[in-house]
């Protein structure tokens, strides 16, 4: 898994690819009045800049030369003026491209989130929780820069090169060109630049890439690190790491080291140029002193742009390769789709039943196999079996948490598929062994924010299964901080608030598996009461190993290897002596001997 999730972030990317850049296109297209306000505002904000230098040489040959006090009154406010102008303009650009940048980026993250939560739980049994993470948080804000800087702000650097070149030529053609001489070899170097930045870019997400992988398995891991004494093994295997993506980053910043010095260069050279030739063309007074000046000027301000679209370069690569990225998953199609006219759920009364089911969740690889059995309206059901028997799958098919392959799943005679999935799930209910808990209190954990859920049902739930008693205990009660994943409460006190969750919202359907695992001999006692009491008019489905929590359940299935091999109560089954009485000797056996140790 460590080596897929490598592969992904190791992907360069073209520089541009029009494709990605027209569905890029369509999260700005809501904001287009920005765009095209800031394009009009980029177009001011680029002639300003070049404007300067034409007043400069104004200056100089209309009253520095003729000594007008006046007209370089007048020539000075103007430039303090344009300098002013330009500030305001570029603030406001500054802020409409960033605002533009925030709204495109805050609607790509929903359209993420909301896309992730319609996805079917096989699309996370193959994919890494931390890529799904980086997509939304990482790969997004690569994209940050692509629609607040590059989209927009490409524009300027164009459009700066267009006004010099045409104040440039206007003022003296045969100077531009001399100027102009030194873009054959500065255009060959930065396509040079581009090719080496772009290897070095790719050795750097590499090694990155291996880093964060790294760092996620050994953090997740680090128990196990600390009960092994590898804290200095593993140092030494982070440092190695941690050297290659030191090493790739300095090879980049030295191709970064050259190009910009070598910009520099030839932008010396251009100087020198004008200089020389310019300078001998005053001195026979075809070109005045004005226009010299303000030639040197521009060829400073001509090669900056330049600089800044290489940086741009490596922004759209970036921000292409991110989008590949966010867009493949986006693209991701692994649903369990609702049907076109579902048929709508009213007066659920909980009959179950599986019809010769099939089920794998790779192709061919049956899990389940032929599976039938019906469950009554009230009826409690026990489900038995080594681990990997298919337990926990039937539970999931129960669900439509994945689709199966053969048969049919009835509830009250209708066939779930036929059924819309979010009015199927509301009326059941199921507690699970491994609890999650989100970030925030045991109240909203309990009732999951559902505002048709009161807090008198909430406490109700809590005192049913005796979460309570340790509730009030707590200096917040109710209101308790739970961190995440429930870090400060005991496995035995989240998988009780996980129980109160489920009974609060007073489902048709419960399904317990291995609900009781990690629960004390005295909470265990209280669940089993509160479940008498609340299995009133409910069908339930549990899933244990633990047989004593079992034995009054109506009926008792039997999985093994995927199929059914024995149906009864506690008492039938032992009289068969098959494998739900070899499972009842072994724990039995098991039982003793913890009571003898």
């Amino acid at each position: 898994m460590a080596s897929d999730y490598r592969s992904e972030e190791e992907v360069l990317g073209k520089a541009y690819d029009a494709k990605l850049m027209r569905r890029l296109l369509k999260y700005v297209n809501p904001y287009k009045k920005y765009v095209f306000f800031a394009i009009f505002l980029n177009i001011i904000v680029a002639a300003l800049g070049p404007v300067r230098p034409y007043l400069t040489k104004v200056a100089i040959d209309d009253y520095i030369v003729n000594s007008n006090y006046n007209g370089l009154l007048i020539i000075s406010v103007l430039l303090f003026g344009s300098l002013l102008l330009q500030a305001v303009i570029q603030y406001l650009l500054t802020y409409f491209t960033q605002y533009l940048g925030q709204k495109t980026l805050y609607d790509l993250r929903l359209q993420i989130f909301e896309h992730v939560q319609k996805l079917a739980l096989r699309f996370f049994d193959r994919t890494p929780i931390g890529r799904i993470v980086t997509r939304t948080t990482n790969d997004v804000e690569s994209l940050g820069e692509l629609f607040s800087s590059g989209i927009v702000m490409v524009f300027s650097d164009i459009f700066i090169i267009i006004w010099i070149l045409v104040f440039m030529f206007l003022m003296d053609w045969q100077l531009s060109l001399v100027t102009l001489s030194v873009l054959p070899i500065l255009i060959y170097g930065t396509f040079l630049f581009r090719r080496k930045v772009r290897e070095s870019y790719r050795d750097v997400r590499l090694h990155l890439a291996r880093l964060n992988s790294y760092m996620q398995e050994h953090v997740t891991g680090m128990n196990v690190v600390q009960t092994f004494g590898k804290e200095d093994v593993e140092l030494k295997r982070f440092a190695s790491i941690n050297s290659d993506y030191r090493a790739a980053n300095i090879k980049s910043i030295f191709y970064y080291a050259i190009f910009y010095p070598a910009v520099e260069f030839l932008s010396s050279i251009a100087i020198g140029l004008v200089i020389w030739y310019g300078g001998g063309q005053v001195i026979q007074n075809a070109v005045t002193l004005g226009v010299l000046f303000a030639f040197i000027q521009y060829i400073e301000m001509f090669f900056r742009p330049i600089r800044d679209l290489s940086e741009k370069y490596n922004i759209m690569q970036t921000s292409m390769a991110s989008s590949e990225r966010i867009f493949k998953l986006l693209d991701d199609k692994t649903f369990i789709r609702n049907p076109d006219l579902p048929i709508r759920l009213s007066d659920v009364k909980g009959e179950i039943e599986f019809k010769n089911v099939w089920f794998a969740y790779n192709d061919g690889e049956f899990v389940l196999r032929d599976i039938s059995f019906k469950i009554n309206p009230g009826e409690t059901i026990a489900i038995v079996g080594h681990t990997g028997a298919g337990k926990s799958s039937i539970i999931n098919i129960l669900t439509r948490f994945y689709d199966i392959q053969k048969g049919a799943i009835l509830l009250d005679g209708k066939d779930i598929r036929t059924l819309d999935k979010r009015d199927l799930r509301k009326h059941i209910s199921t507690v699970l062994q491994d609890v999650f808990l989100f970030s925030g209190t045991i109240k909203t954990n309990i009732g999951m924010e559902d505002e048709s859920i009161s807090d008198e049902e909430i406490i109700k739930a809590a005192e049913y299964v005796g979460a309570n008693k340790f509730i009030d205990n707590l200096p917040e009660k109710y209101y308790e901080e739970v961190k995440e994943r429930g870090a400060t409460l005991s496995v035995g006190q989240k998988q009780l608030i996980s129980f109160a969750r489920a009974l609060a919202f007073q489902p048709k359907i419960l399904i317990l598996d291995e609900a009781t695992s990690s629960i004390d001999t005295e909470s265990e006692i209280l669940i089993q009461k509160a479940i008498e009491k609340l299995l009133v008019g409910r069908t339930a489905i549990v899933i244990a190993h633990r047989l004593s929590t079992i034995q009054n359940a109506s009926k008792i299935i039997v999985l093994h290897k995927g199929e059914i091999r024995e149906i009864g109560n506690h008492q039938e089954l032992l009289a068969k002596r098959g494998i739900y009485y070899k499972l009842y000797q072994l724990q039995y056996k098991d039982q003793e001997i913890a009571r003898a140790v």
